[in-house]
């Protein structure tokens, strides 16, 4: 699960990390009301930035300077609606802008070869790190923390300067702490601050002094840990989320789409995988990975197939149950029921065996659906499903 920037601040500024100051608003004219402390406060400008789950919104015109609430007002209603790689955007982010004296980047993230959490730095940021990776691999640098004592001080004293951070080590020792601990304690796969920046604060009468800042924060949380944290599930965006998996989550089923052309609805996540490997060796391609779990009733098999066939992409649908816990007749009538209810019909291939299985292929003929054919082996069962998809394709 993807959190919001102000969302992910949030959850940084409790581990104590030094995050400017920052208010959300949903109109152009909350926006305004946002900003006007800050001015008062002597901000000579505010940044009025889009919160989308999306990279590049300085490029696409979703980060503005304004220099007076008015402004505020008037970029804020330029940014509210605007498309932002397909997402509307329905909230901005209102802060004092910062003096910048270097930008840098700083990230912690769940290396699973590794089983350990890799911290990433570089004197490189602001820009999106896949652009450094590419074109100057080497000024990305690279540690893992100890898998019980996190992240060693002379580790991150190491880390920051090789950043050039060396003015700033205690800051940059003490920030790398807090990023462990937000992923430890948030089960976060990914905490990143782009740009971490060194930030100048003008004094009366006094030379500027410098600051360790994060200016921008993304996390990314484990969806599976989220039953620990119902407060994290509470900061879900669901308006950037496809309807199709909110759905499944809804449902308790296991979905993710692919990009093919043969729906595939299986029970358990080994079997699932099994029968995508077989589809690709037969020359088909699945569209989706689908885990209905071993106690599948009608009711869940149903919502599968509604899911399945939200894909228009879909020609044909492969059934591989394996009857365990799920009972053979149970998925049978769901797949009848759901045929009933779909609002497009595609040719289905089923292989049921294991509990009930004879039962179930008693209902499945017993309905008479010309469109649904049983196979005796999963081998049967996938040829059966690439040649169904690849008729239906030539013939749509």
């Amino acid at each position: 699960m993807k959190l919001q920037e102000y969302h992910a601040k949030t959850l940084l500024l409790r581990q104590g990390l030094p995050v400017p100051a920052y208010s959300v608003a949903e109109t152009a004219a909350a926006a305004r009301l946002a900003a006007a402390p800050y001015f008062g406060a002597g901000a000579g400008r505010v940044v009025v930035k889009a919160q989308v789950l999306a990279g590049g919104r300085g490029k696409a015109g979703g980060v503005k300077l304004a220099a007076s609430p008015e402004e505020v007002e008037q970029v804020a209603d330029e940014i509210l609606g605007m498309d932002i790689k397909g997402i509307a955007v329905r909230r901005v982010l209102v802060a004092p802008a910062a003096e910048i004296a270097r930008e840098f980047y700083l990230a912690c993230v769940l290396d699973r070869t590794e089983q350990r959490v890799l911290f990433m730095g570089s004197a490189e940021g602001g820009v999106e790190i896949e652009q450094v990776a590419e074109a100057n691999p080497d000024a990305i640098h690279y540690v893992h923390a100890h898998p019980h004592l996190g992240l060693l001080d002379y580790q991150a004293r190491w880390l920051g300067f090789e950043m050039g951070l060396g003015d700033h080590i205690r800051d940059f020792v003490a920030i790398c702490r807090g990023l462990y601990l937000t992923m430890i304690t948030n089960d976060a796969d990914l905490v990143e601050v782009n740009p971490l920046a060194i930030v100048l604060d003008h004094v009366p009468d006094a030379t500027a002094r410098e600051s360790l800042q994060c200016l921008d924060a993304k996390i990314t949380i484990d969806d599976s840990a989220l039953a620990r944290h119902p407060e994290l599930e509470e900061m879900r965006d669901l308006d950037e989320e496809d309807p199709v998996d909110v759905a499944a989550r809804q449902q308790g089923l296991s979905f993710i789409r692919l990009d093919g052309s043969i729906g595939c609805m299986v029970n358990g996540a080994g079997l699932a995988m099994t029968t995508m490997d077989l589809i690709k060796r037969a020359g088909g391609q699945p569209a989706n990975f689908l885990d209905i779990g071993g106690g599948a009733k009608a009711d869940r098999v149903a919502a599968a197939m509604s899911l399945i066939l939200s894909d228009t992409a879909v020609k044909a649908i492969l059934v591989n149950i394996f009857g365990g816990i799920a009972r053979g007749d149970e998925v049978a009538h769901g797949l009848v029921e759901a045929r009933l209810q779909q609002a497009r019909h595609v040719p289905m291939v089923v292989r049921i065996v294991g509990t009930n299985a004879d039962e179930a292929a008693r209902i499945l003929a017993d309905a008479g659906d010309p469109d649904v054919k049983t196979a005796e082996s999963l081998d049967q069962a996938v040829d059966m499903a690439v040649a169904a998809a690849a008729s239906a394709g030539a013939s749509g």
